[in-house]
């Protein structure tokens, strides 16, 4: 239960973003967004996240009805009729009552309804923990999208620009009779393919910033201005080995605390379905006014009000069945709660286990692309500068072009892929707040 509230106690600020008309306004902020300002404002707006909240809500009122089994059940009446005889009615007759009674003894099986309830509830405040931390996930990994999506545009552009240098210089060699028509004609192709690569980029912006704003629950064609990662965020640092992951997994995810929880809910409806065949004491008592005097009769000593108290023990003795049945029903899911359990376990330590090795290669694989991105960028500036002496071919040229887009693409990919690997293992473990605690 102390973890629930823990979960709720972080969650619920992040769904009131600073202005208070999150929920209902109808166009993005025009300020530059963060991962954190973007994150408050799904959770603010997202009718999934509500919807499970609401089941929350839900699972706790039931589990506060669940009380009532400890407190006495009072009820009240009033009555009125006449009736008819001897071929004609008689006057009206009036009553009220009220009675009483409370559950003494049952043998534990209200004890164990509210446990399984209150198991049901905790249940419910780590499923909706899940979906919190899924649905934040895909806005960190569309937040990391559109950045990468938004470096591509910038590196298509630089290519761009590099596309029509290449072909300025073959245009002037050409007209100076120093290179062939061909020179031309191949740096013009290579131009025209990167004002091609330079719209599909654009495109590609387009369709990322449309997915980012559909989760925000904004329209597609609205624009969204974010915030850039700092460098040193997701960089090839040392992280937790693999069974210090392990173990936060077990303490924090909560598709495994939520698989222990229906596992306790399952064991104690077992129990209550056990106690169900046993008997039960309960105390009663009730008072009544009665006036159904015949008419035109007075009867000042007449005895109107009735009472009584007393003590009831029952016990099931035959209900077709249905008892013995219902037990074994609550046997057979506590068994299966109990496998779901397990399944849940080596499900999750696997997660944990393939996003810990993702990140690692991912940071392999930024550091490499790095390099890559280093190297082709000085292999296309000293095949340029062989070019317009007269050094290198344009097919040199254009290589050396294709190899430093090529190497921008993979390191955009690489870089904003890191991010998202980091947020997969906070996810696995299940805690998503240490990768938003990284961001600034």
């Amino acid at each position: 239960m102390k973890k629930l509230l823990l979960v709720v106690a972080f969650f619920a600020p992040l769904c009131v973003y600073g202005a208070d008309d999150c929920a209902t306004r109808r166009n993005v902020p025009e300020d530059v967004m963060s991962l954190q300002d973007v994150i408050n404002m799904g959770l603010c707006r997202n009718p999934q996240t509500a919807a499970a909240y609401a089941s929350l809500r839900s699972s706790h009122f039931n589990k506060n009805a669940g009380y009532a089994n400890y407190l006495p059940s009072v009820s009240a009446g009033l009555s009125a009729g006449k009736n008819y005889r001897e071929k004609h009615w008689d006057d009206w007759s009036f009553g009220a009552s009220i009675s009483a009674s409370y559950l003494i003894f049952d043998f534990g099986k209200r004890t164990a309804d509210m446990n399984q309830m209150i198991a049901a509830y905790r249940a419910a405040g780590f499923d909706y923990d899940e979906t919190v931390q899924n649905f934040v996930y895909g806005l960190v990994g569309s937040y990391y999208e559109l950045l990468n999506a938004d470096a591509n545009v910038e590196s298509a552009e630089k290519a761009l620009s590099v596309a029509q240098t290449a072909y300025d210089t073959a245009n002037k060699k050409f007209k100076a009779g120093v290179v062939a028509k061909a020179d031309v004609l191949k740096a013009e192709t290579t131009l025209a393919s990167s004002k091609l690569s330079l719209e599909r980029a654009k495109n590609n912006r387009e369709i990322t910033k449309g997915t980012l704003l559909t989760k925000l629950s904004f329209p597609a064609n609205q624009n969204i201005v974010i915030a850039d990662m700092e460098s040193e965020f997701g960089s090839a640092t040392e992280t937790e080995n693999i069974d210090e992951l392990i173990k936060i997994a077990r303490e924090k995810r909560p598709d495994l605390l939520k698989a222990s929880a229906n596992k306790d809910a399952a064991w104690h409806k077992r129990n209550s379905a056990f106690l169900r065949n046993l008997p039960s004491i309960s105390a009663s008592g009730s008072i009544s006014w009665n006036d159904d005097s015949l008419p035109g009769v007075f009867e000042p000593t007449s005895n109107k009000i009735n009472g009584s108290i007393g003590i009831r023990a029952s016990m099931p003795l035959f209900a077709g069945f249905a008892n013995m049945y219902g037990l074994r029903a609550a046997e057979s899911d506590y068994e299966r709660a109990k496998y779901n359990e397990m399944q849940t376990n080596n499900a999750a330590m696997m997660d944990v286990y393939t996003a810990y090795q993702n990140y690692k290669t991912a940071q392999t694989v930024l550091t490499q692309t790095d390099a890559l991105l280093k190297s082709a960028t000085e292999s296309e500036k000293v095949t340029a500068g062989m070019y317009k002496v007269g050094r290198a071919t344009m097919l040199d040229w254009q290589q050396a072009q294709s190899e430093l887009v090529d190497a921008q693409r993979q390191n955009n990919s690489a870089k904003y892929d890191l991010f998202v690997k980091r947020a997969a293992v906070a996810l696995a473990i299940g805690d998503i707040k240490s990768e938003l605690e990284g961001v600034k």
